[in-house]
């Protein structure tokens, strides 16, 4: 009942349809627009214009406002409705609303299968699918039908736009030719962005996975115990330096009290003595004297002095020595029970092959700097070597296993680092680090950095802020990561493949020096 009320106040009180594309005039009441326009059409030469339901008069002719909170109170009531799927209605069957199949532009109207039969089917009858409003297919100059595209302003034209108007001589195409062409350009289009769309729901499955192998790893929960550990142990060691502080005061707190007890003793000598001198009798005075060991004043000075001694260098500051030994062994027991719960993994110690360096490469005594230069090293052919890219591997590979390498990038503005198979082409245009499929690289150039591999570029968008970087290789996980040494470090890319052979390390330098940094021979 609601719906059919509903319905009732949906409906034009000219066409007793549906409204289609519903203006309203300045009385309120509310038409098609279509259905107003033939209206006030009739009553044009009439001397005036009124309202068809209200009859209020209109001395001009009506501007027509499209109501658009009724087109989308419209829209919903249409959509709810099970049986009529377009919400467009046959504009012949005025009885009762027929859902039509198609809309007439030449016509303007909607028909239905009964009435579509009957329909003039000359070239100027245009059918299309049922649309609520013509208007919307019309020039808004010329109100023709819009039949052509102009591919030069790709805007949908009319004929009279093209013969006569401001599309006049430019290159224009049938609307269904467009369309195609449209088609196809978004159907390819569709296709990148459906097969991006898979990359990222395989990425975010990868880290997902990564994610639930981190927690089933219980990497939280070791971490979290590693470092209560370290803090009790910390706390132990504290404890052990404290307490030989405190021992070697109670040390010095017995020496006094020992001093102070054999001062007082020798004060008791001293006054006995005195007294022994002031005496007149010499019988006392002989007698006195041999008894105790009043005279006996160096016995124990050697001691005295030693412990005199230590008490000064007790008094004069820290056990050094002692404290240090105790901190070192006890931070050495530390970092044995860390090394037992995480690996703590050092830099490999990545060696520069001169058999490899291009000719323009200089590479230092310790094989851990390239240097460009502008003459030729005369370095012996060898048919590793580099010839068209100056640039040059390590002699270690890595097969297995998890390593990271660092360089000091800072003496150079030009350079590229990363890893390379030992396969990887030695002359031609594609033998850089990243140009090919054999190689992963980061490059820096001037303000700009990239990754590349098999020629591919990713733009970093932030420059690299420090010095140094550090290229990381996990093997068995099939991972290439690049990190800026920065504080705190940061995480640049990280390539993603499945190795086939082992990795060398690579350096291209484009001027200056680039240096390995850390590991020793």
């Amino acid at each position: 009942m609601a719906s059919a009320n509903l319905r009732a106040e949906l409906e034009c009180s000219v066409c007793l349809n549906i409204y289609t594309d519903p203006v309203m005039l300045r009385c309120g009441h509310n038409f098609c627009r279509i259905c107003i326009n033939r209206v006030l059409d009739t009553q044009g030469g009439s001397g005036g214009y009124s309202c068809p339901e209200c009859r209020e008069k209109f001395q001009d002719r009506p501007a027509l406002h499209r109501n658009i909170t009724l087109c989308n109170i419209m829209e919903n009531f249409l959509s709810a409705q099970p049986d009529q799927e377009s919400g467009v209605f046959c504009t012949h069957c005025v009885d009762y609303p027929v859902p039509a199949v198609r809309s007439c532009l030449h016509c303007e109207v909607s028909l239905c299968d009964k009435h579509l039969r009957v329909h003039k089917k000359s070239p100027e009858h245009i059918l299309i699918d049922p649309i609520l409003s013509v208007e919307s297919r019309k020039c808004s100059v010329h109100k023709k039908i819009l039949e052509y595209y102009c591919t030069e302003d790709d805007l949908c034209i009319c004929m009279s736009c093209y013969t006569i108007g401001e599309h006049q001589g430019h290159q224009v195409e049938m609307l269904d030719e467009a369309s195609g062409k449209k088609k196809k350009k978004l159907r390819n289009v569709l296709q990148k962005l459906l097969t991006k769309r898979e990359e990222m729901e395989e990425r975010v499955q990868s880290l997902q996975e990564h994610r639930r192998k981190e927690k089933a790893a219980g990497d939280t929960e070791r971490v979290t115990a590693l470092f209560r550990d370290l803090r009790r142990r910390l706390e132990d060691l504290e404890k052990r330096v404290l307490r030989e502080i405190s021992g070697r005061a109670e040390r010095i707190s017995i020496s006094i009290r020992d001093l102070e007890i054999k001062k007082e003793e020798l004060s008791r000598k001293i006054r006995h003595i005195e007294e022994l001198c002031n005496m007149m009798d010499p019988l006392t005075v002989l007698q006195e004297s041999d008894t105790g060991d009043l005279c006996d004043t160096e016995d124990g000075d050697n001691e005295d002095r030693e412990r005199h001694e230590e008490l000064l260098h007790d008094v004069g500051g820290l056990d050094v020595a002692g404290i240090s030994h105790t901190l070192h062994t006890g931070l050495s027991e530390i970092i044995t029970g860390v090394n037992v719960s995480f690996y703590i993994q050092e830099a490999a110690d990545i060696l520069l092959d001169v058999n490899t360096a291009h000719n323009k490469l200089h590479i230092s005594d310790d094989r851990k700097t390239s240097s460009r230069s502008d003459r030729n090293q005369n370095h012996p052919v060898t048919p590793e070597r580099f010839k068209d890219y100056v640039q040059v591997l390590s002699s270690q590979s890595f097969s297995s296993g998890r390593h990271y390498w660092e360089v000091d990038v800072g003496g150079s503005g030009r350079w590229g680092v990363g890893m390379c198979y030992p396969s990887i082409d030695r002359s031609g245009d594609q033998t850089g680090i990243g140009r090919n499929k054999k190689s992963w690289g980061l490059v820096k150039n001037g303000n700009q950095c990239w990754v590349r591999h098999d020629s591919k570029e990713i733009l970093l968008p932030t420059n690299i802020s420090s010095n140094r970087v550090r290229i990381y290789l996990d093997y068995e996980a099939r991972r290439i990561s690049f990190y800026d040494l920065c504080d705190p470090i940061r995480h640049l890319h990280t390539f993603t493949t499945t190795f086939t052979e082992p990795l060398h390390a690579g350096i291209w330098v484009g001027g200056g020096c680039i240096k390995i940094c850390g590991g020793s021979r």
